[in-house]
């Protein structure tokens, strides 16, 4: 749970300074760029968290592609990042970014996780439904795990709705394990 609590923490602070100077649009688009930019290619993190390569290369690189390139603000909670040990997150951070900016805009992001894929109607009723209950428009993060056997997970806004099989099986298992046998 590291993770999630140090993407929200440093995401949450740079949004709010961002709000606070009316630029939330342009720090949400380079932070897309940057996410677009870590799927294609994990080089970037991975040459800063070298510990063999020596921090004052690393800050001069940062320079050198990002000072011009990036608000003045985006640059900064960079190197923040860089000097805190937290720029491994970067994209974790630009998620939560990303949802902090969705819910300002009344938008709900929903990981809807199953075993097969959903069909459009599925679809379109799972997304009704989360819409009903939260009053926010929704979207949906679909992902197709095999491994859960069948059911469906659902997470939004940090709450898990599991209606796995392979959750119910679990929830059995434990349940054998306490029965006591004479």
């Amino acid at each position: 749970m590291l993770v999630q609590e140090v993407a929200h923490k440093y995401a949450r602070a740079m949004f709010l300074s961002v709000r606070a100077k009316n630029i939330v649009d342009r720090a949400d688009e380079q932070f897309h760029a940057l996410r677009e930019l870590l799927k294609k290619d994990r080089a970037l993190l991975d040459f800063l968290e070298a510990p063999q390569i020596p921090d004052d290369r690393k800050l001069g690189f940062l320079e050198t592609v990002f000072a011009k390139r990036l608000d003045p603000a985006m640059y900064q909670f960079l190197l923040v990042l860089f000097h805190k040990h937290r720029i491994k997150y970067l994209a974790e951070i630009a998620e939560e970014f990303d949802r902090l900016v969705k819910a300002e805009r009344g938008i709900g992001v929903a990981t809807v996780i199953t075993a097969v894929p959903l069909t459009k109607k599925e679809e379109e009723t799972l997304a009704s439904n989360l819409a009903d209950k939260t009053g926010l428009s929704i979207e949906l993060d679909l992902r197709v795990e095999p491994e859960i056997l069948g059911g469906i997970i659902v997470i939004l806004h940090n709450q898990i709705v599991d209606g796995s099989v392979r959750h119910g099986l679990d929830l059995i298992q434990q349940q054998l394990e306490k029965v006591k046998v004479a």
